[in-house]
């Protein structure tokens, strides 16, 4: 029998992860509700546009999500380890991105004192879409 408990920053990162590839706000609703009973808070919230001039506005709304859903206070420490998170997330898929538009999620989950971000979306023009999955974690 394996009584192995996955550390925190797995636990945040996975749970990021699942939010991000909600497909309805009512899978979103159950997901966190679930997660909520493992002691594991989590929001979701979309976004799209143009690649570079969204990048800022994408990590606002990681922030603000967080804060709306109770994740995190609103002290320094807390919505930057969120903004950290989110632009290492960004930053692992920006090759791909720059100059192209983007539509997806992004998960954001909180587990003790770690925070993991995902961000998942389309990347491209019309229907020839690259997809992509970006990951970033930080502790407070």
């Amino acid at each position: 029998m394996n009584d192995h408990i996955p550390a925190g920053s797995k636990r945040a990162a996975t749970a990021a992860i699942r939010m991000a590839l909600t497909e309805s706000r009512e899978q979103e609703y159950e997901i966190r509700d679930s997660l909520a009973n493992e002691g594991i808070r989590a929001a979701a919230v979309d976004f799209g546009g143009e690649f570079i001039s969204s990048v800022s506005r994408m990590i606002e709304r990681a922030v603000v999500a967080a804060k709306r859903e109770g994740l995190i206070s609103s002290t320094h420490a807390e919505e930057g380890a969120v903004a950290g998170a989110a632009r290492e997330a960004l930053s692992q898929i920006m090759n791909k991105a720059i100059g192209l538009n983007v539509g997806g999620k992004i998960g954001i989950a909180r587990y003790d004192d770690h925070v993991g971000v995902c961000i998942y979306f389309g990347i491209g023009l019309l229907h020839l879409n690259e997809i992509a999955i970006g990951l970033g974690h930080r502790v407070f």
